[in-house]
């Protein structure tokens, strides 16, 4: 069987550093970020632009544009959520499907939005990562296009950090250096991979 392993924190708080690590000892990650991202390069783009008239330029979507309206109005993110999850559900699933036909004993799913959107009962285990407040502010107001109303904004959507890191089976920290979490995240492994042999494929429920 094949353990699916949930990764997820708020944002700025370091889940693509936890999630390089899990690539680095050979373990395939499936981004939802990502996914997200090539999806408005175009696939969505007249699904999105009816619910959200102007929030394409050229051929894909504008992200500033999408976040003003939202921020303007964040009711609309359950409608946006409605158009994107899908997509991104189906994804997920092709890609743990690839996996396992490929025989991995472990595959991740790297989900911002994880507890939120109910994916927490689809996993084997649960990994959150964490930061102090003032260091994810940091992380986050130094991306570019990134400003304080959409960082508050993201923020409000997701579950306290405290009740996070309760849900959690492993929590790591991400407020020393890489190769701290590094280490983290190899104990994390070195933990997980015997259970493999046991795994209930709770995706497919």
């Amino acid at each position: 069987m094949m353990l699916v392993v949930g990764l997820t924190g708020s944002i700025g708080m370091g889940k693509s550093t936890a999630a390089a690590r899990f690539r680095a000892r050979g373990i395939s990650v499936f981004d939802a970020d990502a996914e997200v991202h090539r999806l408005y390069e175009g696939p969505l783009n007249d699904e999105i632009e009816r619910a959200f008239p102007g929030s394409i330029t050229g051929q894909a979507v504008d992200r500033s544009k999408l976040a003003e309206q939202l921020i303007a109005d964040p009711k609309r993110f359950k409608d946006l959520e409605a158009i994107v999850h899908p997509h991104v559900h189906e994804a997920e699933r092709r890609f743990l499907q690839e996996e396992k036909t490929h025989g991995a004993a472990m595959a991740v799913l790297e989900i911002p939005l994880f507890f939120e959107g109910g994916r927490d009962e689809h996993v084997d285990a649960i990994v959150v990562v964490t930061a102090s407040p003032e260091l994810q502010r940091e992380r986050v107001l130094a991306r570019a296009g990134m400003t304080d109303a959409r960082f508050e904004a993201v923020v409000a959507r997701q579950l306290p950090e405290d009740e996070k890191q309760a849900r959690a089976d492993f929590v790591v920290d991400t407020n020393g250096s890489v190769e701290n979490c590094n280490s983290q995240i190899d104990r994390i492994i070195t933990k997980l991979l015997p259970l493999s042999a046991t795994a209930y494929d709770k995706f497919w429920r």
